[in-house]
């Protein structure tokens, strides 16, 4: 039988991310370009305690749960976030989803219609892009600059297309790492305020940050958008995350707080789509943070510590002559660092030549639309370890060596 898909499938079904992803599995191949953090980092030996009181506790284990998550692990969300992030929240206001991919895909379903016009962060989350244009949106690039989205630009768009909604990351974004100042964070709100534009605030990087700050120090000089907005009962900031980035993607437990009316309406979508996210994996979760001898902000300095020498070292490899001609902005955070090639050096062209050499890296086309960034790549520094990445990061520079050898 041939099958006709739909038409706004066709990214999703011709992206590279395809091929890579299959040839991941090999036990030659090294991926930089998954957004994967290190596994022999996750508190394994803690979640299999944690897994072992949870199932003593009965057979309610697996019981169906509550459709907007485990109560205690949403009342922990609360007590952790007013505690370091200054964010003024209620339980009520929090729905527990399967990953941020999941929050993303609900928010998107429950407020587009087909050719509603949604303002992205330039460039932005692949996975982003793939909801928007599986919902038919109309989705429009803001630039910006390393502060963040320039607004100026963003007030110019909102005039003219009208959006439903703003998508960006203020702290450490997919793909550059950006880390936006106070001002823009403050400017950027005033305007979706002002023009009644719900803003979508990725935080799934939030944590990852490099510059030893302790967590209610960097939240007092980077607050997230969406404790700026509560602390005017602005009810315009959706916020979105997970603890996939951070204890372990397997778990898929991630949130949206909002407004009280907002996550209403999400949770009843999220009915449709999955009836509810695993309370099992909830409250394996909840047991690892309230009730185990994991201490939650000792896991997250390790992290930050390791992941900023695994930075150092794939700095340092790109000042090898392989890699002569790469210009780049060094992130204060997060998992990946956005590299412009040479010029008339094509990502995608780039791609199939690094594949047969068994390591792979993100084409910036899939981080855009548009505004084509065929010359970018995204590489991601938090999942191989230091011999994987020096090979790695050899096999791509001798992969554009080729290339500019040719050229």
């Amino acid at each position: 039988m041939k099958y006709f898909f739909a038409s706004r499938t066709n990214r999703l079904l011709s992206s590279p991310l395809r091929d890579i992803r299959e040839m991941s599995g090999r036990d030659y191949f090294i991926s930089l370009a998954e957004e994967l953090p290190a596994e022999e980092l996750f508190p394994f030996k803690l979640l299999e305690e944690a897994a072992v009181s949870v199932f003593s506790s009965g057979p309610s284990a697996l019981q169906y749960g509550e459709p907007a998550g485990y109560t205690p692990l949403r009342e922990w969300l609360n007590k952790d976030w007013n505690a370091r992030k200054g964010i003024r929240t209620v339980p009520e206001q929090i729905l527990l989803t399967t990953g941020t991919q999941q929050a993303i895909d609900l928010v998107m379903r429950l407020l587009l219609e087909p050719g509603d016009s949604v303002l992205v962060e330039h460039p932005t989350s692949p996975g982003c892009l793939e909801v928007l244009e599986m919902q038919g949106a109309k989705i429009v690039p803001v630039m910006g600059d390393r502060d963040g989205i320039l607004p100026d630009l963003l007030e110019h768009h909102m005039q003219q297309v009208r959006p439903k909604l703003l998508f960006a990351a203020p702290s450490f974004s997919n793909p550059t790492g950006a880390l936006w100042s106070m001002e823009r964070r403050e400017a950027v709100l005033e305007l979706c305020s002002r023009y009644g534009v719900l803003l979508v605030e990725d935080d799934s990087y939030g944590e990852l940050h490099f510059d030893g700050l302790e967590p209610t120090e960097f939240y007092r000089k980077y607050p997230s958008l969406f404790a700026l907005d509560t602390a005017d009962q602005g009810g315009h900031v959706l916020y979105i995350g997970s603890f996939s980035k951070t204890v372990a993607p397997a778990l898929r437990t991630g949130w949206a707080a909002g407004h009280p009316a907002l996550i209403q309406a999400m949770a009843s979508v999220k009915r449709i789509a999955d009836g509810q996210s695993s309370p099992m994996n909830q409250r394996l979760l909840y047991q690892l943070l309230a009730h185990s001898p994991f201490r939650w902000s000792d896991h997250l300095s390790m992290l930050n510590r390791e992941y900023k020498t695994r930075l150092k070292l794939m700095l340092e490899l790109l000042k090898r002559p392989g890699w002569k001609g790469c210009q780049y902005n060094i992130p204060e955070g997060g998992m990946y660092l956005w590299v412009q090639l040479p010029e008339g050096l094509d990502s995608g062209a780039l791609l199939k030549a690094a594949l047969p050499k068994g390591v792979s890296f993100l084409p910036g086309s899939l981080c855009s639309t548009g505004v084509q960034d065929q010359r970018y790549i995204r590489l991601n520094f938090s999942h191989p370890g230091r011999d994987e990445l020096l090979l790695g990061m050899n096999l791509i520079s001798e992969a554009i060596s080729e290339f500019t050898a040719r050229s």
